[in-house]
């Protein structure tokens, strides 16, 4: 596979570096965008002369990429979407590519400044960033309601993030600012080209600011039906907002979904609920700033490697296929393969499965899931992952029941026929455990268990119980592991899942309480 040329940089740039150490680099990474930007509001205040660019890592393309394709292409039409709007006040967005420090590193040694925004990140990420700021004294600019390099406590983080929620974004005039651009540079096209970007999933967003913009007006005109269409897959893909893909590539900013949603929609169940996600989305991204070990290393100690002695790859392969024998798991997962999507319930259900009745690390399921999911978000991803495979070390139980999910949430069959063809004959009493189906209407309907599609790779009840039995075992030890402070704040959750006017009807005093992000869709765990 041939490899996209890297520019050279620092000979091109020498030549448009500003007199006197009056220009910055502004280094793009996840706010594509040029509103509530806090790091180019930053640039146009202090300098004189900007060079927009971003750069493509290779860590992130090829073989051993952490993105599909249709990740990748939504990134790249993000990108072409900053570069117009770029070119809509008189600027342009440049592209580089290879290891960023390096590239930062030539244009630093030009004259240039280099300045970002501070993104929370794992641990990648942060060895990254680290080594941008002592190589090239990168200004990381502060400014996404986050609380950095002090403690807080989850009632003052609330009141926080809320004054941050209600403030006006940062703004800045492009008339004083004098835009450069790199003279030799990669395009999206020669990355595409050289990468083999070739998406395969269907029923894609397109990215970029406009795509964005009109989701979140067709989103608000439909809010009130919102709390009605989050837990059954058929109807959150046409009734939630689908606006993460544009919030994990900053095409909006969280803020402006914020306040456009305040000032838009009517009052209401939908607009408490949503605005409540919105909390919890810079809840985790706090967590990640607080620790950037949530990709790699279970939070609490006790869990670590709790399920390495179960690690079974054929099972692990039939989780990934789709290939279970639990239709709802197996519709989800080929929904996830297929498509880069799924409701919030359904990855929760999926990764239950996989942690709790299949007891498989948890890490290969969070992996699987970043790689596939349009929308993955470090910050979101893998703690929620964490939180519902229990390495926090609270909520144990949290135990989902598929075959449930097949009466409150398949939709008459709809979902399961969509994405299991080979239940299609099946009549729909039965799709909630084919297994049981009798053998006549096995035979009448054209579908035999064992045959056409598999039993159980698990029994349900007796894998439950084990699970159970196994967290009891661990439950004493994790929740020591949780006095200490250090674990206990990693594991700890904001006392804000919704507006604040609500959160006396909800306080969280105690961390073994707390609700993780499963509680919005809690009704079909472990005692259902």
């Amino acid at each position: 596979m041939s490899t996209p040329a890297i520019p050279t940089v620092p000979a091109s740039a020498a030549a448009t570096a500003p007199p006197g150490g009056t220009g910055c680099v502004l280094w793009h990474r996840r706010n594509l965008r040029v509103t509530d930007h806090p790091a180019l509001a930053y640039a146009a205040r202090e300098y004189d002369t900007v060079l927009p660019v971003f750069i493509f890592d290779p860590a992130f393309y090829g073989p051993n990429g952490l993105a599909c394709d249709a990740r990748i292409q939504v990134l790249h039409e993000s990108l072409e979407s900053l570069r117009r709007l770029y070119e809509a006040i008189g600027g342009t967005l440049s592209f580089a590519h290879g290891d960023a420090v390096e590239v930062l590193a030539g244009l630093h040694d030009s004259g240039w400044d280099v300045v970002a925004t501070a993104d929370p990140t794992a641990s990648y990420g942060a060895e990254r960033d680290d080594r941008a700021a002592a190589r090239c004294d990168t200004v990381f600019v502060d400014g996404d309601g986050l609380v950095r390099n002090q403690t807080w406590t989850r009632e003052d983080w609330s009141d926080h993030v809320e004054t941050w929620f209600e403030a006006e974004p940062p703004t800045w005039d492009p008339e004083t600012v004098a835009f450069r651009s790199l003279e030799e540079q990669v395009t999206i096209e020669a990355i595409e080209d050289g990468y083999d970007i070739e998406p395969t999933k269907s029923n894609v967003p397109d990215g970029g600011r406009g795509p964005g913009v009109r989701k979140l007006r067709e989103f608000v005109e439909k809010i009130g039906a919102y709390p009605g269409n989050i837990s059954a897959p058929t109807d959150a893909r046409t009734g939630t907002s689908q606006l993460s893909p544009f919030l994990r590539f900053g095409s909006l900013s969280v803020r402006e979904v914020y306040q456009y949603v305040q000032e838009n929609a009517p009052d209401g169940a939908g607009k408490e609920m949503f605005v409540s996600r919105l909390f919890w989305n810079k809840h985790y991204h706090q967590k990640l700033e607080d620790w950037s070990g949530w990709m790699t290393e279970a939070v609490n100690p006790v869990m670590q490697g709790t399920r390495e002695q179960s690690h079974d790859p054929e099972l692990v392969t039939a989780w990934k296929r789709g290939e279970t024998g639990f239709p709802m798991v197996d519709a989800s997962m080929r929904c996830l393969t297929e498509t880069g999507w799924l409701n919030f319930r359904m990855r929760a259900m999926c990764a239950s499965v996989f942690a709790d009745l299949f007891q498989q690390p948890w890490r290969i399921g969070a992996d699987f899931y970043h790689y596939h999911l349009i929308d993955s978000d470090p910050a979101i991803n893998y703690t929620q992952w964490q939180s519902q495979a229990g390495t926090v070390g609270t909520n144990l139980m949290r135990v989902y029941n598929p075959i449930k999910q097949v009466r409150d949430n398949g939709h008459e069959g709809e979902y399961i026929k969509r994405y299991v063809p080979e239940l299609r004959p099946l009549p729909i009493e039965h799709l909630d455990r084919p297994e049981k189906t009798p053998i006549h209407i096995q035979e009448e309907s054209g579908v035999v268990i064992g045959e056409d599609y598999p039993y159980p790779v698990v029994e349900y009840e007796a894998a439950r119980e084990r699970a159970m039995a196994k967290y009891e075992r661990l439950k004493p030890d994790a929740l020591a592991a949780l006095e200490n402070p250090e674990i206990a704040r990693r594991a700890s959750l904001s006392s804000r899942s919704q507006p604040l006017e609500k959160r006396e009807q909800s306080s969280r005093t105690d961390v073994n309480e707390q609700a993780s992000l499963a509680s919005f869709s809690a009704s079909d765990v472990d005692s259902d």
